[in-house]
């Protein structure tokens, strides 16, 4: 149970927003950059955060962050990211959709930071003038606040189930942020409406936490690195990030296979749940817990059914009488493409059974084909095979089966 209480602070002059919780737990503070109204102005309020007993372990970086998106023109208004590494400071050009429109994020260290509230746009404006040739026509919005880098101990205390920001929170380095919480509330939501409509049993909602939390660890820590190095003082710390990081960093994303690793470790398309409580077995290449491999051909593709967001099987090459004959009587809606080299080279392997989750991850890779490994899965897993529901509610118009071609 979470409460809110606004009250103005007499020594800062500030309106203070207490969040608290019936559980207990360290309280931080954080600013609140949107607009409040009722005359203030957004950096008059802060948000004081209580998490619960779950912990928050973690820091705060000591730089003042500012975020400024702007109107403007020069060479790093070109619709690139462009970053700033000539000094401790952190400075980054992030494109906007429109023309001439970037939005600005830095860092600021000096004695300004111990005056957040007095910090206009015109007092760090000259590093992004005289450093990236920026020319500001117009600043839509200005405001400042400072990062944390934390993960909760747990993600689910009872009834009560953290994601996003209310998990984990770092560095804007790497631009993981809403990539992850999106991955969170996915994980999490078709467990719930399994369990919330009893088709599963209560422990299916401890695999969120298992599932969700190694990989928010380590992308904190990572963030938390990349950020120190940006932010690094020192000579040494100066020449590898004015001399010899913008020398290797061309060269490195200038072979394809580094720009293919790249995106798929920002995209997080490589995230896997292999070992994890609803992963079993594996075929080919793909294991349970991994994503299922995209596979392209002749302008249609194996991801058209995943949009279902329902338990689903998929067969690459023939799907076995025995198996066909399951999936109808489990009402389990089966899918099979004729196999191709393409499904080879994904990695995939031929007459398999690939078991989908509604979030479209492969829990059972069974090389077998043979549908007992979809009776030994779900009863090891204590989770009723599905008749064809969907978080959205339950479907009426999805075949049993269909042949891909």
């Amino acid at each position: 149970m979470l409460t809110a209480r606004k009250y103005r602070d007499r020594a800062s002059k500030r309106v203070i927003l207490s969040i608290g919780s019936r559980l207990k737990g360290n309280a931080f503070d954080l600013p609140v950059p949107c607009e409040m109204g009722h005359g203030f102005e957004p950096s008059s309020f802060i948000f004081r955060v209580e998490p619960s007993r779950t912990g928050f372990p973690g820091g705060t970086y000591r730089q003042l962050f500012y975020v400024a998106d702007v109107e403007a023109a020069g060479p790093a208004v070109d619709g690139e990211l462009h970053v700033d590494l000539d000094e401790a400071d952190f400075l980054a050009v992030f494109p906007l959709a429109g023309e001439g429109r970037a939005r600005l994020i830095g860092t600021v260290r000096d004695e300004r930071a111990d005056h957040p509230e007095a910090l206009k746009f015109e007092d760090v404006s000259d590093r992004a003038i005289k450093h990236l040739k920026v020319d500001v026509h117009k600043v839509n919005w200005f405001s400042t606040y400072h990062v944390h880098h934390r993960v909760t101990e747990h993600f689910r205390k009872g009834r009560a189930f953290l994601l996003g920001d209310a998990a984990h929170i770092h560095s804007p380095a790497g631009g993981q942020g809403m990539n992850t919480g999106i991955g969170d509330a996915i994980n999490l939501a078709w467990k719930l409406a399994a369990v919330l409509g009893g088709r599963a049993p209560d422990k299916l909602l401890d695999s969120y936490e298992a599932e969700r939390i190694g990989f928010a660890r380590r992308l904190v820590a990572t963030t938390d690195r990349v950020f120190s190095f940006a932010k690094a003082e020192g000579r040494i710390a100066d020449i590898l990030r004015t001399r010899v990081a913008p020398v290797l960093f061309p060269k490195a994303i200038a072979f394809e296979a580094v720009r293919e690793y790249i995106f798929r470790t920002v995209s997080q398309i490589t995230l896997n749940y292999r070992g994890g409580p609803l992963s079993a077995g594996s075929a080919g290449q793909v294991h349970g817990g991994d994503r299922l491999p995209w596979v392209p051909i002749d302008g249609k593709d194996n991801f058209e059914f995943l949009a279902e967001m329902t338990w689903q099987v998929h067969v690459y090459g023939s799907a076995s009488a025995g198996l066909a004959g399951w999936c109808a009587s489990h009402d389990v809606p089966l899918h099979v493409f004729d196999w191709r080299s393409a499904h080879e080279a994904a990695g995939l392997a031929r007459d398999a059974i690939y078991l989908l989750r509604p979030d479209t991850y492969v829990a059972l890779a069974g090389a077998s084909g043979a549908p007992h490994a979809l009776d030994r899965y779900y009863a090891e897993h204590g989770i009723p095979p599905p008749s064809r529901w969907s978080p959205c509610g339950p479907r009426t118009d999805s075949p049993t089966s269909r042949q891909m071609r």
